[in-house]
């Protein structure tokens, strides 16, 4: 099988953890991996080939950071320019396994699904695969075990009850995510499930249906496609084509419509850490059914959630609450109200606050820098380049910058000048100054920079084109002798 890898969405219900720029799927929350991480170990046994992922083009070099920490790689991470759910996604996955010569049966997943028992979701899946080998579009539902809100249904036509696991049903009906009292009715009738997003099916016979019921989504994708670049195992579809894409799920552009649809049922072993109610479910409970992570100090506190990432919490007297602290931002809230999490996040985007977008920590491809402090003209960075890696040529119009290396080697470009600088070393680069930062050694370089200056925003950064840099201000160096120096420099700080 062919494993497909859907890491969209930006996980609004866990914030302030999860954000656009790094959403939940990056973070490690019920393991020592992340969740996208643990998604790709459990589609890496023999029975599965490389995986294809279908991610934003934002999180490129997170989802690559993330396959290197496990010694693995995709077999195409295809980058969408734009959301457009979860139909427009799979159809360039399926488009794409089509282009490798193949027809191979499908298994798209979520990267964000906490499964525990890997032996029933195979299980599972066998059973899967063989309905979709027969040509069916097949989707796992989850048997409920509570009456759950955040969740959207399946009814399946049941000829027993309870409904047997795995086993495979033809669908019903799909519905939409219910109100208590109707999910009550539900799980009491034994016949609804759990949608749980996750589907199998031949390359072919999805793109058949796509083109009949969807017939602009099909068209978008495949000029996307036609027209995307290659880079290594990255492939940009075409931005102009594929925003002409409708945005819309696959349930409502497919599942609902055709009539292959079946629904094999898995073990309530699932869960989609969907909120920080539902991490507090799937979470390792102290005796008195708290879940801690980071550093915590609790006191007559039952039923919580405590969420530590920066400092020191401490709870006296609270009862069925959460409470989440980032280095930006803390959330306290009431555990049954977890599903309107959004509703801040929508706040917040209302008043461009850029709390609902990045961390403190922002990872880029060449490395991360963290926001350490800020007051009136002045703003401290840490700066992380990794080995080989370099920050764009730039100058800046309004701010000066003070480097001091912390560790590692810093090749520094300022004007017509390239040196080197090692730990405990600083340089002073001059508003309107040319300048770049490199990493030509072996281990990452951790920079402090401080800004000074009338005004210190990320907008005030003209980028400088390489060759025309060079042409301007006549530099004349011979590169490989400025590394050769770098090996001497390491040493000589070791020593």
């Amino acid at each position: 099988m062919i494993p497909v890898i859907i890491s969209g969405g930006s996980g609004q219900r866990l914030w302030p953890l999860s954000r656009e720029g790094f959403p939940k799927q990056f973070h490690r929350l019920a393991s020592e991996n992340s969740m996208f991480q643990d998604t790709v170990l459990r589609l890496s046994a023999e029975q599965y080939s490389r995986p294809i992922v279908v991610c934003n083009e934002s999180h490129r070099f997170i989802i690559r950071e993330q396959l290197a920490g496990m010694a693995m790689a995709a077999e195409a991470i295809l980058l969408e320019p734009c959301a457009r759910n979860t139909a427009p996604a799979i159809t360039l996955a399926a488009m794409q396994v089509i282009a490798r010569g193949c027809d191979e049966v499908m298994l798209v997943s979520p990267a964000d699904h906490l499964v525990r028992d890997r032996e029933a979701f195979d299980r599972t899946i066998a059973v899967a695969k063989v309905q979709a080998e027969q040509g069916n579009i097949v989707l796992l539902g989850v048997e409920p075990t509570h009456p759950e809100t955040g969740f959207g249904y399946i009814q399946a036509e049941r000829s027993d009850r309870p409904l047997q696991v795995p086993a495979a049903y033809a669908v019903k009906s799909f519905k939409e995510k219910p109100d208590f009292e109707t999910a009550e009715r539900w799980l009491a009738s034994g016949e609804y499930l759990w949608n749980a997003g996750v589907f199998v099916f031949r390359a072919s016979v999805y793109l058949e249906q796509i083109r009949h019921f969807a017939p602009e989504v099909y068209a978008a994708c495949e000029k996307s496609l036609k027209n995307a670049e290659h880079d290594f195992e990255f492939v940009r579809v075409a931005p102009e084509s594929f925003i002409k894409s409708p945005s819309i799920s696959i349930d409502h552009a497919v599942m609902e419509k055709t009539n292959l649809a079946k629904v094999v049922t898995v073990a309530s072993d699932w869960n989609d850490i969907g909120s920080w109610s539902a991490l507090w479910k799937a979470g390792e409970q102290d005796s008195n059914c708290n879940v801690v992570s980071g550093d915590a100090m609790l006191h007559n506190t039952k039923n919580c959630l405590v969420y530590s990432q920066s400092r020191l919490v401490a709870t006296v007297g609270l009862e069925d609450l959460v409470v989440v602290d980032t280095p930006d931002a803390v959330l306290v809230m009431n555990r049954d109200q977890a599903q309107d999490v959004k509703e801040i996040v929508t706040k917040l985007k209302q008043k461009l606050r850029p709390e609902t977008l990045n961390h403190r920590e922002v990872f880029r491809p060449w490395g991360s820098f963290d926001s350490i402090d800020s007051g009136d003209r002045f703003e401290v960075k840490n700066v992380v380049v990794k080995p080989g890696e370099k920050i764009s040529k730039q100058r800046h119009n309004h701010r000066a910058e003070h480097w001091v290396v912390v560790s590692g080697t810093a090749e520094v470009t300022c004007d017509d000048k390239v040196f080197l600088l090692t730990e405990n070393e600083s340089t002073y680069i001059p508003i309107g100054a040319v300048h770049q930062l490199a990493n030509p050694g072996l281990i990452p370089l951790v920079v402090i920079e401080i800004r000074s200056g009338s005004y210190l925003g990320d907008d005030d950064i003209h980028r400088i084109e390489e060759a025309v840099f060079d042409i301007a201000v006549g530099i004349e160096r011979d590169s490989r002798q400025v590394r050769s120096d770098v090996a001497d420099k390491e040493k000589r700080v070791a020593s």
